[in-house]
């Protein structure tokens, strides 16, 4: 199984959050959701920043990242209309 790695992403920086061990990337970015879920209700002045979460992988390559503010689901659908 591979490692993979989490970040908080601020601006141009990367603060490490932490590796682990999961089963593929589906199950990272499951993870990376719930950590970027967790973070935006624990430090809600991190949202307004743009920051968000990222996975990579041990050779440093960036293979989900998801936002700590997410676009809400009803102001896509309303988008769309």
């Amino acid at each position: 199984m591979p490692y993979y790695t989490f970040d908080l992403v601020v601006g141009e920086e990367f603060r490490n959050q932490g590796t682990i061990i999961l089963e593929d990337i589906s199950v990272a970015s499951d993870r990376a959701d719930q950590l970027a879920n967790e973070l935006s209700q624990v430090k809600p002045e991190l949202r307004a920043h743009g920051c968000a979460v990222r996975v990579t992988d041990v050779e440093n390559r960036e293979l989900y990242r998801t936002p700590l503010d997410p676009v809400p689901q009803w102001r896509r659908l309303s988008e769309r209309a």
